[in-house]
């Protein structure tokens, strides 16, 4: 089935749960989205609180997928420039599909509702995102349409000795 995605929801107690439910069970899968299994709700709940706080000062906007239970399934915080040379391009971040539907074409969805999105904003040009290094991430965004345009060798550490590396990539909205 696929998911029913929505821009701006309304931030409920219900919505900021299943965020965070998402988030956990993303990081604990071994997905790149900021943490390094295992990790805790109560641990990512800071960075979901400043992202909700983005969100509220109309800095950041949230891209939600919901399966057909109504459960969050995916998400992507899309992130405007604030300074005035940079205002044609956004970042999108923490980029997350639930590991229950990973697999389905989902991440490819996610990624046509962000571009479809971005596309509505006044003067948006183009969608830059980065991604950790070593998990093919960069191939599967390439096959969506994103281009490679800088790598920083060894700038995550995900662990003592593992370092990998920052990539870049854009997407042209024209």
């Amino acid at each position: 089935m696929p998911l029913t995605f929505t821009l701006d929801p309304a931030v409920t107690p219900d919505l900021r749960d299943g965020v965070l439910d998402l988030w956990a069970d993303v990081s604990n899968a071994g997905g790149a989205v900021g943490f390094v299994a295992p990790v805790s709700r109560e641990a990512i709940r800071p960075e979901l609180v400043r992202a909700l706080a983005q969100i509220a000062e109309g800095r950041t906007r949230l891209l939600v997928g919901h399966d057909e239970s109504g459960r969050v399934a995916a998400t992507a915080f899309i992130t405007f420039n604030t300074h005035r040379l940079m205002t044609h391009w956004v970042w999108l971040y923490t980029v997350m599909v639930h590991p229950e539907h990973q697999g389905k074409g989902h991440g490819r969805d996610l990624l046509a509702a962000a571009a479809e999105a971005a596309r509505g904003f006044d003067g948006v040009e183009a969608i830059r995102l980065s991604c950790r290094g070593g998990l093919g991430l960069e191939d599967f965004y390439a096959s969506c349409g994103y281009k490679e345009v800088g790598r920083v060798p060894g700038a995550i550490r995900v662990a003592p000795g593992d370092d990998r590396d920052d990539i870049t990539l854009v997407l042209p909205l024209n």
